[in-house]
């Protein structure tokens, strides 16, 4: 199979996680931001998370850059429009861009400046490509339950303009969703999806309580579902969506080796499993060398590369018309 050719969608992808290096470069100049160097190859040092990272915390160390220059709307949106004319020439037709509002207000944007520069962005690159776009909005769990309501109240006005859903993210410790209960279930009410991450780093029982007390609908990464067996069977049983991210996984040592990596015996045991790239920058990845991990790890076959596919046209955070859209472009196979 030659992934590069075949339709895709991304369900998982950090904007911030997801900044072309030339880039930085460019904004830190033109907005006189500092950092620390200007050339292409040591800028990419810093962004690349390392194979060998010691934690999820130390892979997050990477996004301290990108967060410095993506305090503009103009610098906003190129990023975003840059994400997705990255996505379409690789032939992604829809994804999922999330962000933290909240990390972009240090020089004087609000909350609804951040969303509308990125919703911009994925505009301009619909009308120039073959791809199309939504915003999940991500709230940071080492904030307070306060400000994630911030968020999904400046939110709501863009809810079908753009914005689809909420998120959880950031460090992962136990027993998080509790303190999360209320802005979540606010979310809910407006009409936001939920997508949580969870049981990303060694704590299956998390996830399920993302399903249980949240309300998630799918979850990011959700690989330790294999250590809890009431994880395991809630996310089958009610038919969650994992958005599962094999490079991170194993940069941040979530999984020893990509032939442990439980995608396959997942997907075997009837877990709807997609595929994703976290942060195509900071792993060095996109959505062909995920899916080219796969078929290299397990071999599998395009019939089950279709069904992962249509697994994530079913949890897209789309309108029916849009669905039928993404299945088109599998069925011409």
């Amino acid at each position: 199979m030659k992934f590069e050719n075949l339709p895709k969608i991304e369900l998982h992808c950090h904007l911030d996680g997801s900044v072309r290096p030339g880039t930085i470069i460019d904004i830190a100049k033109d907005e006189n931001i500092s950092i620390p160097y200007y050339d292409i190859e040591n800028i990419k040092k810093e962004l690349t998370a390392p194979a060998e990272c010691k934690s999820l915390d130390e892979y997050l160390r990477r996004f301290e850059i990108p967060i410095l220059i993506m305090q503009s709307k103009e610098s906003l949106k190129r990023i975003t429009f840059e994400l997705l004319e990255d996505c379409a020439k690789e032939n992604v037709k829809y994804i999922e861009v999330r962000f933290a509002p909240l990390l972009h207000l240090k020089n004087g944007l609000s909350i609804s400046d951040v969303i509308e520069s990125v919703i911009a962005g994925i505009r301009d690159a619909e009308e120039k490509y073959d791809i199309k776009g939504n915003v999940i909005l991500s709230c940071m769990r080492f904030m307070s339950a306060d400000r994630a309501i911030e968020v999904v109240e400046a939110g709501v006005k863009y809810l079908s303009k753009g914005v689809v859903a909420i998120d959880l993210c950031g460090s992962e410790g136990e027993e998080f969703c509790g303190k999360f209960i209320e802005p979540i279930t606010l979310a809910r009410g407006y009409g936001y999806r939920v997508t949580i991450h969870a049981g990303e780093t060694g704590i299956g029982k998390n996830v399920l309580e993302a399903v249980e007390l949240l309300g998630a609908e799918r979850i990011g990464h959700g690989v330790f579902i294999k250590d809890c067996l009431e994880a395991y069977n809630i996310v089958k049983d009610k038919g969650i969506t994992l958005e599962m991210c094999p490079t991170s996984n194993i940069q941040t040592k979530a999984i020893d080796t990509f032939k442990n990596h439980p995608i396959y015996n997942f997907y075997n045991n009837g877990i709807k499993v997609t595929v994703n790239t976290d942060n195509r920058t900071v792993s060095n990845t996109n959505m062909t060398k995920e899916c080219e991990i796969l078929l290299r790890e397990f071999n599998i076959t395009f019939e089950e590369y279709k069904q992962i596919y249509l697994n994530s046209v079913d949890a897209a955070f789309v309108d029916l018309k849009t669905k039928e859209w993404l299945r088109k472009y599998i069925y011409q196979y």
